[in-house]
């Protein structure tokens, strides 16, 4: 698929100049010794042209192998502190504003239904991830990376071009989501707000200059923010949690017209194309020796509980919304469409009973703004992991977030600007950017699949044959959903117009 052409371990991959070596990892073959050390007078396996480099070296190596994780053998518990830390990362595009809209507006609709599928699709997030984080590691490659070794010039551009829609899509939501927390907190105008999300390159930058360990508590700290919000407000409104158990049991109701286009929606959303891509590469983080195969086998052990633990946290954030939408909004499910429509239900007796209040608005929308702040550290990682894998092309972080965030803002500036500030407008160009992400999804997931189930690639961590199966079977599945969910989309949309 895709070209792919398996190579053994242990031999030499050769590409536009790169090497990867016996142990996984990547290195220029101009500018790089037998050690995997960057000789003197290179930077990094990089060659400079002004703001426009060109990369050659390792995925992120600004932050490759920077972080310290113990040697030899220590407790449980310390090396799952050292290795923590990437899966917080990824888990921010597991509750993203783009999935609070379809949990709690299938929970107002449908109650407890869709629970269950809540449930799957979190087990097959875990799944995809742990595939991600393994040829990371394994490899030395991220799966930008890695797919361009296996393919020609040609077809890497254009994966660049296609993920590079989806991780704009992604801040597209992210723009969307800050400006109407900026509005309902502080009552900021929607176009104004759309324009103060270009300062969080601000942020950024000052992020990037803490070092990743920083980053990745401070993104930590954040979902637990989101978390925190939103087990306060599931305790207040009171859910029924018989129901909620019998929930996670798939019912034969999911496949109604209604609840089957809802399911299809959660199940659809929550695989993140870039979030793949991300996950391969901030993995590579740790420093520990990656020649040494009991290294390697515990980097991809931790890796996986750091992963899972950080997803099932998402899992409970994603439940929590769900249950949120039941308990307090069933029956008003038609009007809850836009998140002021949701600030404003928290508040309004008359559909949220007798719990609602002024502090569970408020504190939704510091959730909805927290989730915002998240989405722009990863997404602009997410970006800078594909240019430099795909098409071998850097540029610095900060010139990569002005870039991309202004032509996310772009569209969202025009919807602001004609439809003179209505929410409602955003929200419909919000559900119409995940068109890019489900077009991307599919080439995201069949090369990772596919590298991941090669024993030529990944030795004795190649998927074994029933995990290659279910996954297989999954992205097939997955495919046609986003396929369905695309036509449904578009469909819609020729309807309006």
């Amino acid at each position: 698929m895709y070209g792919l052409e398996e190579r053994q371990v242990g031999m030499m991959i050769e590409s536009d100049g790169m090497t990867v070596d016996s142990a996984g990892r990547r290195a220029s073959a101009a500018s790089m010794d037998r050690s995997g050390d960057a000789r003197p007078g290179s930077r990094g396996g990089r060659e400079r042209f002004s703001i426009i480099e060109t990369a050659n070296g390792l995925s992120l190596e600004e932050i490759n192998s920077t972080v310290h994780v113990p040697s030899g053998h220590h407790g449980f518990w310390r090396n799952l502190v050292a290795f923590s830390g990437p899966g917080a990362l990824v888990a921010v595009g597991y509750m993203d504003p783009g999935n609070w809209i379809t949990s709690i507006g299938g929970g107002a609709q449908y109650g407890y239904l869709l629970m269950s599928v809540i449930l799957l699709s979190s087990l097959i997030a875990m799944m995809l991830q742990y595939m991600s984080a393994k040829l990371g590691i394994v490899t030395g490659l991220d799966l930008a990376q890695a797919t361009r070794a296996h393919t020609g010039r040609r077809l890497g551009f254009a994966l660049w071009v296609s993920t590079e829609l989806a991780v704009m899509a992604t801040d597209i939501a992210e723009v969307i989501g800050g400006a109407i927390a900026l509005k309902l907190l502080f009552g900021i105008p929607l176009p104004w707000g759309v324009t103060l999300t270009v300062l969080d390159v601000l942020l950024l930058l000052l992020l990037m200059q803490i070092g990743f360990r920083k980053i990745e508590a401070i993104v930590a700290t954040l979902i637990c923010v989101i978390l925190v919000v939103f087990l306060y407000e599931v305790a207040v409104a009171g859910p029924d949690m018989g129901a909620v158990v019998a929930g996670f049991v798939p019912s034969t109701q999911i496949l109604g017209n209604g609840q089957l286009t809802m399911a299809l929606g959660i199940v659809g959303a929550t695989v993140m194309p870039h979030n793949l891509y991300l996950h391969s590469s901030i993995v590579q983080t740790r420093d520990y020796d990656r020649d040494d195969a009991s290294q390697v086998d515990k980097a991809v052990r931790f890796a996986t509980w750091d992963s899972n633990i950080q997803l099932g946290l998402a899992f409970l954030v994603n439940c929590l919304l769900l249950m949120l939408g039941a308990a307090m909004f069933y029956g008003h499910g038609d009007g809850l469409g836009t998140f002021t429509a949701l600030y404003d239900a928290l508040k309004d007796s008359s559909i949220a009973g007798p719990v609602a209040s002024g502090v569970l608005s408020t504190l939704f929308a510091v959730a909805l703004l927290a989730s915002g702040q998240n989405s722009t550290i990863t997404g602009t990682l997410s970006g800078q992991i594909v240019m430099e894998g795909f098409i071998r092309m850097r540029i610095p972080l900060w010139l990569r977030r002005v870039v991309t965030r202004v032509i996310s803002i772009i569209p969202v500036m025009i919807c602001a600007i004609i439809f003179g500030g209505k929410e409602s407008a955003l929200d419909s160009l919000l559900v119409y950017s995940q068109v890019f992400l489900c077009v991307a999804l599919p080439i995201s997931m069949i090369p990772l699949v596919a590298l991941t189930s090669s024993r030529k690639i990944m030795g004795r961590h190649v998927n074994s044959i029933w995990l290659s199966v279910v996954a297989w079977f999954v992205v097939a599945v997955l495919t046609a959903l986003n396929l369905q969910l695309v036509v449904q989309d578009v469909s819609q949309l020729l309807v309006r117009v």
